[in-house]
């Protein structure tokens, strides 16, 4: 079986990415979702029949590929409107607001934010689907991340970015 190795966990624009990918290659497979890249690269190692779907936006993507040479080729990129991006939270409340977490690619989204409340400080995750569910944990009092994801952890949008075109890069192994 054709496996999609990418960034998790679920409703992270790279598992949206990887299943728009497939539908529009008209292929059958699975899509794996890893804690980082980086991670999705060890597995890879190990799987025959796989490839790399990473977001051009990812910190470190350039890592990933000149690290790799010997083991992957970009053979594919596409642009796919992510999920809307959301400011979201357990609180309606600004002034409640200390703590936002963000992936790193997003994290100037955090900015219009401080305008609001200076006092926020950052802190970041492997993912926006990971904010959202340590937001949802009570790590952070809100967060940048997907519609989806937020959702999902039962958080109250306080502002939609809406979708963002975004890039996304599909990485084969070379044999």
């Amino acid at each position: 079986m054709f496996t999609i190795h990418t960034l998790g966990p679920k409703d992270t624009n790279c598992e949206k990415a990887a299943h728009f990918w497939l539908k529009q290659k008209n292929l059958t497979g699975n899509v794996v979702l890893h804690e980082t890249l980086e991670v999705a690269v060890e597995k890879i190692k190990k799987d025959n029949n796989c490839i790399l779907l990473g977001c051009i936006v990812y910190p470190y993507l350039h890592n990933i590929v000149f690290k790799n040479l010997n083991l992957l080729k970009l053979t594919d990129c596409f642009v796919m409107d992510t999920h809307n991006m959301l400011f979201a939270s357990r609180f309606n409340d600004l002034n409640k607001i200390n703590k936002v977490g963000s992936h790193p690619a997003p994290k100037d989204l955090i900015s219009e934010i401080k305008n609001l409340n200076p006092k926020i400080e950052s802190i970041f995750f492997n993912s926006n689907s990971e904010s959202a569910l340590q937001c949802a944990n009570g790590t952070v009092d809100a967060c940048i991340t997907t519609l989806k994801a937020a959702e999902r952890n039962k958080l109250t949008v306080l502002h939609d970015f809406g979708p963002v075109p975004m890039g996304f890069s599909i990485h084969s192994k070379i044999y």
